[in-house]
């Protein structure tokens, strides 16, 4: 008798049987795909609630939505964009190059790679189920105790789902970065060097070791405060002898760090494709790889820069304030490093490089004013403004995001096998340019001003109306760049114009393969000798000396 399967037309057993190899693969390059989808899905869902906060917030009281369904917004938001997008898409596209750029053939641990992948999916189901049960985390990405720890105050169970999505998904953050060490440190291809890996490769061992280092703190912080809330215990309940406190330190262990774990491998991907449309090597390359280790040891000394009114001693406010500002000079060694890359280097103007000179150039902005909240005075002054909010987001849409849709550009089309649009591209870049710039850099001004972070209106006269009205405007000119971005691929798609194995002259190993890669990724192994391998097998960079200045 014929199974239910064999029952089905044969397009259908088709369709089922590539929706069975998708889930059930342990391909490094399919996990990839799929952390990189279900990745960009979350970022479109936070988007989405972005818009709906700054339509709210676009003018004075307004009543778009009630208070209630604000905090959630605003909590679905941050946690989605941090935990559902920045940082598990960078495991995505390591998931799909790193093994490649080293000359493997697929991760050292192939399923524990799945099972990353999956616990992802299961924290993102986790987190957006509570919309089916009106038990939506509403106490910001931050959920401070004593409000979240006691459940006088926090009496459902919107908390509880917040905290198992989080540790869901920092299983799946500690597997894919055991993965990534041990696939970097064992499987590299013969005569290929630890200092001369990829940077993008490295920047992915750095951030493996703080995702080890980091990732349990946080752990140890979501558990100790579903102990609160459910056994009895006291950890941040001051009524029972807690001290919310404990939670800051524990929280702002792993989340401070957690900002290099989201901006080292945009900075990775910024440094493979600077050289490339320089058309010469990455200049320093060993500084630009030791400081990649200065932030992530430096990135676990600034955590109480976040805590700087919460009443410590002028000892602890000024090491972590000069904490705060020493950790800009491996930051700085980066960007002047990639600006020397560039310098008298044969341009070309294509969207990976608009995309990864515009990570460059609002990163700076954040990092100025970084600088600026690590001085305690002025921190007093603008946290919990608006101001931080501004800094917050040219850090990590600034950098990350910019360096997420280089890396898309950039690596697309030997992912895919086909071209996408340089024009929309271009028009996507300048969009998204615009409205980021327009959205964000008015709310430095309505921080100075006093305007408030995390309130969801706010009455007329302080001269907060026009900044908010126009990161409002800002904010719907993002969400067209991201169509842009849509119509681009999915055109281009339809139109499959064939990118070829290696359309950007690129140096690394990447670029030897066909275009999608085959699944075992190299016929024979290679044998590489030095950082920029297929330039040195003919000589240099095609077009050096030559193109647009």
């Amino acid at each position: 008798m014929a199974t239910h399967a064999q029952a089905l037309p044969t397009a259908q057993r088709s369709a089922l049987a590539s929706l069975i190899d998708w889930v059930t693969t342990v391909d490094h390059k399919k996990i990839g795909v799929l952390y990189i989808g279900l990745n960009f899905f979350f970022f479109i869902l936070a988007g989405v609630m972005a818009l709906v906060l700054r339509t709210q917030l676009a003018w004075s009281n307004l009543k778009i939505v009630d208070p209630d369904r604000y905090n959630e917004l605003f909590t679905m938001h941050g946690t989605t964009m941090i935990f559902l997008v920045i940082v598990p898409i960078w495991a995505g596209f390591a998931n799909y190059f790193l093994p490649i750029m080293i000359g493997a053939r697929d991760m050292a641990f192939p399923r524990l790679n799945a099972l990353s992948f999956w616990l992802l999916f299961f924290s993102g189901l986790v987190m957006y189920s509570s919309y089916f049960f009106g038990q939506v985390p509403n106490a910001g990405w931050t959920s401070y105790p004593p409000l979240t720890a006691d459940r006088t105050f926090a009496p459902g169970a919107n908390i509880d789902f917040w905290i198992l999505g989080l540790h869901l998904g920092g299983l799946s953050s500690l597997f894919g970065a055991i993965n990534f060490i041990v696939t970097t440190m064992r499987l590299r291809a013969p005569g290929m060097k630890l200092m001369e890996v990829p940077m993008f490769v490295w920047s992915m061992l750095i951030t493996s070791f703080m995702v080890l280092f980091g990732t349990p703190m946080l752990s140890v912080a979501i558990s100790l405060l579903l102990a609160d809330r459910h056994f009895g215990t006291n950890f941040f309940i001051p009524a029972g002898g807690g001290d919310p406190l404990l939670w800051q330190n524990l929280f702002w262990f792993y989340s401070h760090p957690a900002v290099y774990i989201m901006i080292l491998p945009a900075m990775g991907a910024v440094s493979e494709i600077l050289p490339v449309f320089s058309r010469k090597p990455l200049f320093g390359y060993t500084f630009i790889a030791w400081s990649s280790v200065g932030i992530a040891v430096l990135g676990f000394s600034v955590w109480a820069h976040h805590m700087f009114q919460v009443g410590s001693s002028l000892a602890v406010n000024t090491f972590f304030s000069l904490a705060t500002i020493v950790i800009a000079i491996p930051t700085g060694i980066k960007i002047f490093n990639w600006i020397a890359t560039m310098w008298g280097g044969a341009l070309r103007l294509e969207p990976p490089m608009y995309f990864a000179i515009g990570m460059v150039t609002m990163f700076i902005i954040g990092g100025l004013s970084g600088v600026m909240l690590g001085s305690v005075p002025v921190n007093w002054q603008m946290h919990q403004t608006y101001f931080v909010v501004a800094h917050l987001h040219y850090v990590l849409f600034g950098g990350s995001v910019f360096g997420i849709f280089a890396a898309m550009y950039y690596w697309l089309p030997k992912m895919t096998g086909f071209k996408l649009n340089r024009s929309l591209g271009v028009a996507h870049f300048w969009l998204m340019m615009l409205g980021f710039n327009l959205t964000f850099f008015p709310q430095h001004i309505a921080g100075i001003l006093g305007m408030p972070r995390r309130i969801y209106t706010y009455a007329a006269g302080q001269g907060w109306e026009t900044y908010n009205l126009l990161s409002t405007i800002g904010a719907f000119l993002i969400a067209l760049s991201v169509l842009v971005f849509i119509i681009n691929f999915l055109a281009s798609a339809r139109r499959a114009e064939p990118a070829g194995d290696n359309p950007w002259d690129g140096a690394t190993l990447e670029w030897a393969t066909s275009s999608p890669p085959p699944e075992y990724n190299f016929a024979q192994i290679p044998t590489v000798s030095g950082p920029n391998p297929l330039w040195a097998a003919k000589g240099g960079p095609a077009g050096q000396g030559t193109g647009q200045h």
